[in-house]
């Protein structure tokens, strides 16, 4: 049996940007093996597997799985939205009830000026504080220094399916300049438990410049982090650094030539956080060959 397997880009306006995921629409009688194998050999940060199950009053419910070329990933946000965006295509437009490994995640979707529009709703947010010693960790293998962090934005660990560290830095050009050590930190991550790292600059209080590395992943960067936005989101709501209801705008992948837009709205009475953005296949030529911005 063959496994149709398609490539999105996530979170793209321009042709070239976004951040590229491999989508299987029917991921019957896949073992963990062969998810694995098949997300090695597409080499994008995230392959998503979906199993759909019964639709009702217009809601498909479906399990989806998420394997990095490395190992399965709890959650992943532009997976989710390049899933939902490939499945109506295929199907049409209208809402994706999933469960993942990190909890239920709604998703629906849209048409605007012709494209598909997707928004997910993550697993509810927290957010707490980096330990000290941890974090002296993290701006080692990052080569900054605690003059670089803008004191606006207290250093946390925020979950929205996975857990992501959460550092804000002072200038726009510290975060063009990141060179960080993957080793270090990817030996970090690994023993604490973070899934990426996001590292941003607040232009202004909702407009936010964001670099997201993913040593985990075996990925140098992600242009495009759907779950870290989420979690993000629901940093800034609990520290009470954006006003509720809002929405917030963050650009990602600009500096690695893969420009992305997540658009990221947060309510008082809503424990999740929705991150909307578009997807758009990937032609055949422009598939990898290797694992797409590998350590390697």
């Amino acid at each position: 049996m063959t496994t149709e397997v398609l490539h999105y880009a996530a979170f793209t306006t321009v042709e070239g940007g976004g951040n590229p995921a491999g989508v299987v629409l029917d991921a019957t009688g896949l073992d963990d093996a062969a998810m694995l194998t098949i997300a090695q050999d597409v080499g994008y940060s995230e392959t998503a597997f979906l199993s759909v199950g019964a639709t009702d009053d217009g809601t498909t419910r479906a399990d989806v799985r998420y394997f990095s070329p490395v190992a399965e990933v709890a959650f992943c946000g532009h997976a989710t939205l390049a899933t939902a965006v490939a499945f109506a295509e295929r199907h049409g437009p209208g809402r994706l009830a999933l469960s993942t490994a990190a909890g239920d995640v709604a998703v629906s979707t849209r048409s605007e000026a012709g494209r598909f529009v997707a928004t997910l709703s993550s697993p509810p947010t927290h957010t707490r504080p980096v330990d000290p010693d941890v974090l002296t960790e993290a701006l080692a293998a990052l080569r900054w220094t605690d003059a670089d962090l803008d004191p606006a934005y207290p250093p946390h660990v925020a979950f929205a399916g996975n857990d992501h560290l959460v550092l804000g830095v002072r200038s726009r050009e510290t975060l063009t300049a990141l060179d960080y050590d993957f080793t270090a930190l990817e030996e970090l991550m690994a023993r604490v438990g973070w899934t990426t790292a996001h590292l941003f600059w607040a232009e202004d209080e909702v407009t936010f410049h964001v670099r997201n590395p993913f040593p985990p992943g075996g990925v140098v960067e992600d242009p495009a982090t759907g779950a870290a936005a989420a979690a993000f989101g629901g940093y800034l709501r609990d520290l009470h650094l954006v006003s509720t209801p809002t929405r917030m705008t963050i650009h990602q992948g600009h500096d690695m030539g893969r420009p992305s837009e997540l658009l990221v709205d947060v309510t008082a009475d809503d424990p999740g956080v929705a991150v909307t953005g578009r997807a758009a296949a990937i032609p055949a030529w422009d598939h990898p060959t290797r694992p797409a911005n590998s350590a390697d």
